[in-house]
């Protein structure tokens, strides 16, 4: 199979030790020379990313520029997956060509935001213009099609049939109580016939 010219950026956490960013380095290096011929090596250092990864705002940047196969790239993937400290890392292919990257400089690039006044998003309402009262709108305008009109009013009472279906009966209330009172039997008073 036949060689391609690939790209490594490596992102290592700033928080991991010296020593240990060092070792991934090397062992990345390492990795890439024994399957591969390394045709550039640079250490970017400590950059602030455009985004934070894992709650980091920075990130230790290493550049390789390499040629390999595709078993090559696997072992890459698989192991720097795996391997504590580092962020991120990207794999691009590029033409044998192609000129070695070289990253901006940092002050450069937050220089040139400060100086920029160029506005950014979608812009804040109140730079919109006059767009004139709009408190009176008058009324809505009747709706054209029919049917839509007639399929709320049909829905209008199946809704109020559920309505009392789905409401918890109350206890209907008890019937007033009369006052009560004793029946005594009367006699009429005997005649005296």
């Amino acid at each position: 199979m036949a060689s391609s010219n690939y790209e490594l950026i490596l992102m290592l956490d700033p928080q991991t030790a010296d020593e240990q960013r060092e070792k991934i380095a090397s062992d990345t290096k390492g990795r890439l020379e024994a399957q591969g011929t390394v045709e550039h090596e640079a250490n970017w250092g400590l950059r602030k990313m455009a985004y934070a990864i894992d709650r980091r705002e920075e990130s230790d940047y290493r550049f390789y520029r390499f040629t390999g196969d595709k078993s090559l790239l696997d072992d890459l993937n698989h192991n720097l997956r795996i391997t504590d400290g580092v962020l991120r890392f990207r794999i691009f292919k590029v033409e044998a060509d192609a000129p070695i990257m070289v990253p901006p400089d940092t002050e450069v690039i937050m220089r040139r935001d400060e100086d920029d006044d160029r506005p950014r998003g979608r812009g804040r309402r109140d730079d919109r213009g006059d767009r004139g009262d709009r408190g009176d709108r008058g009324p809505r305008r009747p709706r054209e099609d029919s049917a839509d009109e007639a399929a709320p009013a049909a829905a209008a009472p199946a809704a109020a049939a559920a309505a009392p279906a789905a409401a918890p009966a109350e206890p209907a209330p008890a019937p007033a109580e009369e006052p009560a009172t004793e029946s005594v039997a009367t006699a009429d008073p005997p005649s005296g016939e």
